[in-house]
């Protein structure tokens, strides 16, 4: 056995025992199937012990590997490609040496989408009309197939069109379907919201198809083409112009034949987790990062960067006999529209969801012009989503304690649904993290205040070739790679703070059954 291997077992055996001297210590276990709190002080003395153990040369190290990979298979791993598929081998292959229980989820994404003849948009009655592809509309990428006759239903618009544009909230909101008919074409304007919005609400209320026209405004009349990102809506979707649109939406039931002669060839890769064999399995504790990089690059910073961190943070916490059930999740698909997150959301049952306490998301953090932006969990930066799910509040400010301790600054950033925190948040799962920023600008106050090149980019190379290894900030690795220990180790021990979803389950499962009365019905 080398002196170094040596070393790090006597390293991990103390570590090992300095956990769980406090722990015997510390209050008597809560009921069957809680975790007690911790001593006071004891998670955060704990939490920083890990942090110190998460050193940035070693996250590199992995970073190396990642960089190798792409070197290998083509100059990216991109979700579908070798490169991929690589990563995703590594990193397994250290998560199961490391004791962790590993699986994989299955991940769908579109490879081709192909139209094969022009989509048809005619008026039945109450006068026949046929629309004009693509003057009058285009298909909406990457529309199902489908052929459907069918009264169309407007939905919640601004008719006329207001003055200034991003008026409409038509169908942003589940309530705006409300009286919708189930089988009908749901007719929305476009506006405020992203039209994925627009289209899942319609799903959800049962509608056969979508029509969405735009809203109105000078610039805002024409048909365009634009991708969804998303294929599984089961129905056929276009977009009108202004003028059809309002033709569609002037009499009430207005019938209406609408075809999409299309299809999408879908690809399948695989989401990574690897959850811990110690912690209370009802209480989990999950860190989340995307393993794929865009086509164009290797993706080192974007986001290697965060796979690393959380990777040598579960190496670090492989033996540690926490309160809490540790999971870490490398997720496929990201680049593509967060889709290993959300088909993974997706795929839990209520029960499984209000099993995760927290998620942790760490997408991009090492940016070479960067600033620490905390995802901003209670808004009190007043931007943008608004806050995070109950408990959201108190992730930021962990990770507030944790820099201001060392001195160190940090800004707020909005939960913009760029990463992967997204299903997790739509779910009421409490959700934070770090971020170090991407193709935005640095300012002359944050330069001030972190540094770097006011006028560029946070990260020059986001999405490029040049994201590789040269493109690292190693400080930034270092300090923020520790943050993402601390945070991690701190809610394996104590989950103060963070609601717990499941607590309403629990109690009815460990209630004593009840013993029917004499002569009763069994």
């Amino acid at each position: 056995m080398r002196l170094t291997s040596r070393r790090g077992t006597v390293r991990t055996a103390v570590l090992v025992t300095a956990v769980a001297l406090p722990l015997a210590l510390a209050a008597p276990a809560a009921t069957a199937g809680t975790a007690a709190p911790a001593a006071p002080g004891v998670s955060d003395i704990l939490a920083e012990a890990v942090s110190h153990l998460v050193k940035g040369q070693n996250v590199k190290k992995h970073l190396d590997a990642l960089q190798a990979v792409a070197g290998a298979n083509g100059g990216n791993r991109a979700v579908g490609t070798p490169g991929y598929d690589a990563s995703l081998a590594y990193i397994r292959d250290k998560v199961t040496r490391a004791g962790y229980k590993v699986s994989t989820t299955d991940v769908e994404f579109p490879v081709k989408w192909e139209e094969f003849s022009p989509s048809v948009l005619q008026k039945v009655s109450p006068e026949a009309k046929t629309y004009a592809n693509p003057t009058d509309f285009v298909t909406v990428t990457p529309s199902d197939g489908g052929d459907v006759t069918a009264e169309v239903q407007v939905v919640d618009p601004v008719i006329p069109p207001a003055p200034v544009p991003n008026t409409s909230t038509a169908g942003c909101e589940s309530s705006d379907f409300a009286g919708f008919v189930p089988g009908r074409i749901a007719l929305i304007q476009r506006g405020t919201c992203a039209f994925i919005d627009k289209a899942t609400n319609a799903k959800a209320a049962g509608a056969a198809g979508v029509i969405f026209f735009n809203e109105g405004q000078p610039g805002r009349t024409d048909p365009f083409g634009f991708d969804i990102r998303e294929w599984r809506f089961g129905f056929p979707i276009v977009i009108t112009s202004t003028a059809v649109g309002l033709d569609l939406a002037r009499d009430p039931g207005t019938v209406v034949h609408l075809k999409v002669d299309a299809k999408t060839t879908l690809g399948h890769a695989k989401n990574l987790i690897a959850e811990s064999r110690y912690g209370a399995a009802g209480e989990v504790v999950m860190a989340g990062a995307h393993l794929d990089s865009v086509p164009a690059g290797p993706g080192i910073n974007d986001n290697g960067s965060g796979s690393a961190a959380i990777l040598e943070t579960a190496l670090k916490t492989a033996h540690l006999p926490t309160k809490n059930r540790l999971r870490f999740a490398w997720w496929a698909g990201e680049e593509l529209g967060l889709l290993g997150s959300d088909q993974y959301v997706a795929g839990l049952s209520q029960a499984e969801r209000d099993r995760i306490r927290l998620y942790l998301n760490f997408d991009m953090i090492a940016s070479p012009n960067d600033v620490t932006f905390l995802y901003d969990g209670d808004d009190s930066d007043a931007e943008g989503s608004g806050p995070g799910p109950d408990g959201s509040s108190g992730i930021e400010k962990v990770f507030e304690r944790y820099y201001g301790k060392r001195g160190l600054s940090y800004k707020g950033t909005d939960f913009d649904g760029r990463s992967d925190y997204g299903a997790f948040i739509a779910n009421g799962i409490p959700s934070g993290g770090i971020f170090t920023g991407a193709e935005g600008i640095k300012t002359a106050e944050e330069a001030a205040r972190f540094g770097g090149t006011v006028g560029q980019p946070y990260d020059p190379c986001y999405h490029d070739v040049c994201d590789t290894i040269a493109n690292v900030n190693a400080a930034a690795l270092d300090r923020n790679a520790k943050a993402v220990a601390y945070a991690t180790a701190r809610y394996a021990y104590d989950l103060t703070g963070i609601p717990d979803r499941n607590a309403a389950a629990r109690a009815k499962a460990a209630a004593p059954a009840r013993t029917p009365a004499r002569g009763a019905a069994s």
